[in-house]
């Protein structure tokens, strides 16, 4: 059993029979059954989303490490709000524009070593996080959200993004080797390390394609997490179907495939005792991005 998991049996020490490095202290109660070592960043972009952070703030679990808004010059009250909500949260003020912007700033400002990826619109639900961390600690180096896996689902989506994103999803997975059943959903989980091997270079919601067609060409290993995504809240979503449909489809072809041949012969990382180790220690992922960041406050 890893370092980052054990059942949290009542009684128990669970530091028993690992690293002296990690102690009974450092383990997070996460559920009845699990505890665990690794400090959980949450990262939430947001512009004017000051009446739906009541829900999302509401729904996360309160062993995470930090909570990191990123605000993207709201006009309204949502830092004001975050604050109230969550008095230690992080809050980094976005210099640039867009979704992928807001959460390259975000990833800069963690200091946990798993990184969780949420929308302000109080779509998603922040009980899942401990679906997400467990497969990470099981072995996963990225968790990935699915509205179509077997026990996910979907409020919000009409039937030309859900057929937008079936065709999207088809293109990566013969282009690249997946087998994913969603693509553009931004409800993820990674180890921090992951940024050392995939390059941030976009700005828009073409991220999170950006993000799940590098991780599978990195060889990192991908676990997909069914999810259920909500109606927005409040407001409007700042989502164009067809224009961002179109930058996605941009991202795909302009990123390089993997050849048949070299599938079968990539070896996915799963030295998941390095990688505990790695975490452990405190070692930080430099983000490969020319992006400014944004300023922490």
């Amino acid at each position: 059993m890893s370092a980052f998991l054990r059942p949290a049996a009542s009684g128990e020490d669970p530091s028993i029979g690992e690293p002296e490095r990690v102690t009974a202290q450092h383990y997070r109660p996460v559920s009845s059954h699990l505890a665990i070592a690794p400090p959980v960043s949450v990262v939430i972009p947001a512009m004017n989303e000051a009446r739906n952070l009541p829900y999302v703030f509401r729904t996360l679990p309160d062993w995470i490490h930090e909570v990191v808004l990123v605000d993207g010059d709201s006009s309204d009250d949502t830092v004001r709000v975050a604050r109230e909500l969550w008095p230690e949260v992080k809050v980094v003020a976005q210099r640039g524009k867009g979704k992928g912007d807001a959460l390259i700033s975000g990833f800069a400002a963690c200091t946990g070593d798993i990184i969780v990826m949420v929308d302000a619109d109080g779509s998603a639900d922040g009980q899942e996080i401990v679906s997400y961390v467990s497969a990470l600690v099981s072995g996963a180096d990225f968790a990935k959200g699915s509205r179509f896996a077997n026990g996910g689902g979907t409020d919000d989506m009409t039937a030309i993004r859900k057929l937008g994103n079936r065709v999207l999803c088809a293109v990566v997975n013969a282009k690249f080797g997946a087998r994913y059943t969603d693509l553009c959903y931004g409800y993820n989980a990674f180890w921090r390390h992951c940024l050392d091997d995939i390059t941030l270079d976009c700005t828009g919601f073409e991220v999170e394609t950006l993000m799940n067609i590098r991780v599978v060409k990195a060889g990192l290993k991908v676990q997909e997490i069914p999810s259920h995504e909500y109606d927005r809240i409040h407001g409007v979503s700042n989502l164009r179907a067809v224009r961002d449909g179109l930058r996605v489809l941009g991202v795909i072809l302009r990123e390089k495939g993997v050849p048949r041949s070299a599938r079968a012969a990539r070896a996915p990382r799963t030295d998941l005792a390095a990688r505990t180790a790695r975490a452990v220690s405190g070692g930080t992922a430099a983000l490969r991005v020319t992006i400014p960041r944004g300023e922490v406050s």
